[in-house]
């Protein structure tokens, strides 16, 4: 009944899949009018500000200020005007009419920076015509009622500067001191917002000239969200002023600067344009201007004026005219600013063009986000004159088919797995059946699936993503199985095999108490349901982002699917199925890999020289710094890690308990080891091709990717041949499901030996009760991945790292302290697990070290802490024979179960 309810399901998910057949990759802009600035006074025939404030607050959109020719163009006369008005409109309720609140700011002002934080609009610096301003305050904005605060000044009074809000920290580049005389600055400030106290605080500038009118934005470099700094002009008084074209990029983390390089040299001409982030790692610039048109006029204006100076005699009257009717016809006839969409990649370093705006797109304006529109408020469309119009952004994105061949390929494979789980429940007569295989499974076979187990989604899509985004510095972490395997094979097997257990907990009981033990179990079965969660929204995330499938169906077609075999053929099907979503997962990985040699122009020589030259095969710093991904950080953290997790985790454990004796399981620990070098590999090798693929492609990019781990699956469904990238989708599901029901099963065991056994049940009940609690432990591990589905985190592998710290990371030194040592008691080991939490959080909160070493510390802690209280309350004596290594040896060991 259950397999035929399965198979169903399955066709019903192809046939969902199929329904989007037809539809073809494609990202387009949408550029829509949002509304009009209304005219403010009497025979104002030129509506429109530009440099004025914007922001949203309480879903208002808030302008203030600015300045423009409110009756005629400056060639005609006109002179400019400074607002102190302020304009108010919903951006949720169609068609609503602006409310005008007139001569509410402070002063007239305008062109400085705005920055919407939670609470409100902050507005710093501007000028107005004969000053500018250091002056920093808030707009509020609740029940109809403006209101203003205000915040530390500026260190000198600055206009047309540049400026963005990263974590929580404005940063302002640039601009000019001096209204009357301006002069472009180099200045650099960043105010903390949640610690605004402390005031506006000095950095170093960039390596390039002073500049204002610049063009700014925030967004990853795929270590640190960075500040990034765009083109400008260098206005020298006395000179022509300089257009600058250049680019920079500064790293708040590390406080340093650097020029973006790029072939041919920079080419950001976007002077006075607007930028905004957009998906993970790109930047989306509009407007601006190559300054050409401008610096002619400039020129023929310096010449002008030079004649007039020079006309005592009126001998150059004539030419002093024509040169005006030359510059009043180029502002008369002007084409406007650039329309042209541009998006620069902050990880491959690249600039491409999106096409060009149906509506002139306008300069020294500002863009403010609301949902998933971009609203361009007011601004000047060529010089002189501005525009009423406010203009929203929005992403249209519809999808890539998954493909009929695909979902033959997925389908097959899924329906593999359950007649696999199908096949093994004929097998399944008691619990140690079910827990343990009845020590029928190969070695090779377990092998593989400690292998499959610790290769889980995280690896297949993070690890890949880590490597494009980044380098090879996380190169060593999967590498620490090959130092602790001696400690595994010679250590922990022997006395899991000696003593007969079935769960690790088991011998934390033996060796301390019953209270130690229960909480272990139970910390390691809340982690797994957390890891489940994890585990299967990662790849959910994936293949909703690129592909628009329902996340919420990913996750509900993985987990039950996993659930199924799992309660069918207990441990047996899930080594079993994981020895072949092994296969799956590396043999497509290696596919991907040929796929994209074959795409790239000089192959595997052209990938080598161009990751070389980036810096994409550094693998990590040499310098001692634990607060960073260091060759010294990586290691560390990797040897703690993996003791814990191949020797306390009962994940592996079980596997190790499966086999028929010690040489058998030591022979699979091995196999895994050996494996482990080659596949680390095959995933950084992933990683650096997608680098080099989409730098030498880079309009193959999609600023719609919100998950930095989806860059992967991305390449796989739009790039792929139909079939293979089936394949590929597989083992990502592959990659979750091996890890899914390895946890279903493990927690399950946990929970059934460690608790509900204890207090007797027949071998019939039992097998039940297995079958029970993986049911309600797979679907509480799925229960929570949908959960999280709907937070916000921003990296999962981030989150796994802290998840292992804080809850597991205790254990392993419980486990250790266990073994190395005599005087350790039940005390101090309780004492040691509270104890490590409690630095594990202090950790946390002060961020004394990299999130790699939290399972480190953890350790550590746990260790010293159990050991000291140990020694403190000495009760009484526990005979530790054969449970420590003082008085256990490897002969006479009954390697039969």
């Amino acid at each position: 009944m259950i397999f035929r309810f399965i198979i169903l399901s399955l066709v019903a998910f192809s046939a969902l899949l199929d329904a989007r057949a037809g539809i073809q990759e494609r990202e387009n802009y949408v550029f829509e009018k949002f509304g009009e600035l209304p005219a403010l006074r009497e025979g104002e025939s030129q509506p429109g500000v530009a440099g004025a404030f914007a922001g949203i607050t309480d879903q208002y959109l808030i302008i203030a200020g600015g300045a423009n020719f409110p009756v005629k163009p400056p060639w005609e006369g006109g002179v400019k005007t400074f607002h102190d008005d302020i304009y108010v409109c919903s951006t949720s309720k169609a068609g609503e009419e602006w409310k005008v609140f007139p001569g509410a700011l402070p002063r007239a002002l305008a062109y400085g920076v705005s920055v919407t934080i939670p609470d409100g609009i902050l507005c710093i610096g501007g000028t107005d015509a004969d000053r500018t301003y250091a002056d920093v305050f808030l707009i509020k904005y609740n029940n109809n009622e403006l209101a203003f605060e205000d915040w530390p000044s500026l260190p000198v009074p600055l206009s047309n500067m540049t400026g963005a809000l990263i974590d929580n920290k404005i940063y302002i580049a640039g601009g000019v001191e001096d209204a009357v005389r301006p002069t472009s600055t180099s200045l650099f400030f960043v105010l903390d917002v949640g610690n605004r106290e402390k005031g506006w605080i000095a950095l170093s500038s960039w390596p390039g000239p002073p500049r204002a009118y610049a063009v700014s934005s925030g967004q990853s470099d795929g270590f640190d969200r960075c500040f990034y700094l765009f083109s400008g002009r260098n206005i020298r008084p006395g000179e022509p002023w300089e257009v600058l074209d250049d680019g920079y990029v500064y790293n708040p983390r590390l406080d340093v600067w650097k020029k973006l390089d790029r072939p041919g040299g920079p080419q950001f001409p976007v002077m006075a344009g607007t930028a905004f982030p957009v998906g993970t790692n790109h930047i989306m610039i509009v407007g601006g201007t190559d300054g050409v048109l401008a610096l002619e006029q400039a020129e023929l204006e310096r010449i002008a004026g030079r004649l007039k100076n020079e006309n005592q005699t009126g001998l150059y009257t004539d030419s002093i005219n024509a040169l005006n009717t030359r510059i009043r016809f180029m502002l008369d006839n002007h084409p406007g600013f650039s329309r042209e969409i541009l998006l620069y990649h902050t990880v491959t370093n690249t600039l491409i063009s999106k096409g060009e705006a149906p509506f002139r797109i306008p300069v020294t304006t500002n863009i403010v986000q609301t949902g998933n529109r971009y609203i361009i408020a007011s601004g000047e469309v060529r010089p002189g004159v501005r525009t009423p119009d406010l203009i929203t952004i929005r992403q249209v994105r519809t999808v890539q088919s998954f493909g009929l061949v695909n979902n033959i390929v997925l389908v097959l494979y899924f329906g593999v797995l359950v007649f696999m789980g199908w096949y093994f429940s004929k097998r399944q007569k008691t619990s140690n059946d079910y827990f343990r295989g009845g020590g029928r499974v190969p070695w090779w076979t377990a092998g593989l699936s400690i292998f499959g187990t610790a290769l889980s989604s995280i690896t297949f899509m993070a690890m890949p993503a880590k490597a494009y985004a980044t380098d090879w510095s996380y190169i060593f972490m999967n590498a620490g199985i090959i130092m602790v395997a001696p400690l595994i094979v010679f250590l922990f097997i022997p006395f899991y095999r000696r003593l007969n257990l079935t769960t690790a907990y088991d011998y934390l009981e033996q060796r301390f108490n019953i209270s130690t033990r229960l909480i272990c179990s139970v910390s390691y079965i809340l982690y797994q349901v957390g890891r489940m969660g994890i585990v299967i929204l990662l790849p959910s995330i994936a293949i909703n982002v690129v592909t628009g499938i329902n996340i919420f169906l990913c996750i509900g077609l993985m987990g039950i699917l996993s659930l199924v075999y799992t309660i069918m053929g207990g441990i047996e099907a899930v080594i079993w199925t994981d020895a072949m979503q092994v296969i799956v997962l590396l043999g497509g990985a290696i596919i991907a890999i040929a796929y994209m040699i074959s795409n790239v122009d000089g192959g595997v020589g052209a990938i080598v020289a161009q990751g070389a030259a980036d810096g994409k095969f550094n693998t990590a710093s040499l310098a001692w710094d634990l607060k960073n991904p260091t060759l010294w950080t990586v290691i560390i953290a990797t040897l703690f890690s993996k003791t814990t997790e191949y020797g306390a985790d009962q994940t592996m454990v079980q596997r190790y308990l499966t086999t028929r004796d010690v040489s058998t399981a030591s022979r699979g620990v091995w196999m895994n080891a050996a494996l482990t070098i080659p596949a680390t590999l095959i995933f950084f090798i992933i990683g650096t091709c997608l680098y080099v693929f989409y730098k030498i492609n880079p309009g193959l990019l999609s600023s719609t990717i919100t998950d930095g781990d989806a860059i992967f699956p991305w390449f796989i469904i739009n790039t792929l041949p139909k079939g293979i990238s089936g394949l590929l989708i597989g083992g990502i599901f592959a990659a979750a499901m091996s890890t899914l029901s390895a946890s279903m099963n493990s927690s399950a065991t946990a929970y059934c030996v460690d608790i509900h056994f204890r207090f007797g049940l027949s071998k019939h009940d039992q097998l039940k009760v297995a079958k029970v609690v993986t049911l309600i432990l797979g679907l509480t591990g799925i229960f929570f991945a949908v959960l999280m589905a709907t937070w916000d985190i921003k990296s999962l592998w981030d989150e796994m790292q802290k998840i292992i710290g804080l809850v597991i990371g205790g254990m392993g030194g419980l486990f250790m302290l266990g073994l190395l040592t005599r005087r350790a008691n039940g005390i101090g080991a309780v004492a040691g697990l509270i104890g490590s939490i409690v630095v594990q959080i202090l950790v946390s909160k002060t961020q004394a070290v990299h999130l790699l070493l939290y399972a480190a510390t953890g350790f550590v802690s746990c260790f010293v802490i159990g050991y000291l209280v140990s020694l403190l309350f000495q009760g009484k004596k526990k005979d530790t024979t054969h449970l420590t290594i003082y008085r256990f040896s490897n002969k006479n060991i009954n390697n039969r179960i």
